[in-house]
């Protein structure tokens, strides 16, 4: 009876605490503060072409509030690297495009720690389309200015 009575608090005290690890990661106020120096988002739509965890219709719906239509693209001139994008003549990255609101855009940045783990720059997929393209922040190597100046 003892072992059941912990398996009844286990069975629901775990989702809760994964429920609230997410919220805290992903979409709390506390745990990021948008940079001072980053532009304000204009009104949208927004087009952002996603490649890692963002291509998963579930981490959309937790981050934005909803999991939003995608479509496939290809980025060229680019391929994975780790968590980053690195430029790579010849070579592409497939991924995702997703239409976001100005709102859902902030959303985005919060859990792509805009500023702080990544810049968001425009890049053109192969298609002609320009996109939002999330980049990697190197930790000392590379300002978010560098970034975008070699971007374009």
């Amino acid at each position: 009876m003892q072992g059941l009575r912990y398996l009844l608090v286990a069975s629901v005290a775990l989702p809760l605490a994964i429920a609230a690890w997410l919220w805290f990661t992903m979409l709390s106020p506390f745990t990021y503060d948008r940079p001072d120096h980053l532009p304000e988002v204009d009104e949208g739509p927004h087009s952002v072409f996603v490649y890692g965890t963002l291509r998963l219709s579930l981490v959309r719906w937790i981050v934005m509030g909803r999991a939003g239509e995608s479509e496939p693209a290809v980025l060229e001139g680019f391929r994975r690297e780790g968590l980053d994008l690195v430029e790579a003549p010849g070579e592409q990255v497939t991924g995702e495009v997703i239409v976001v609101s100005a709102d859902e855009l902030e959303r985005l940045d919060r859990y792509e720690r805009l500023g702080i783990r990544y810049a968001r720059v425009t890049k053109q997929l192969a298609d002609g389309r320009s996109v939002w393209v999330y980049r990697r922040l190197a930790d000392e190597d590379v300002s978010i200015e560098a970034l975008l100046e070699a971007d374009g």
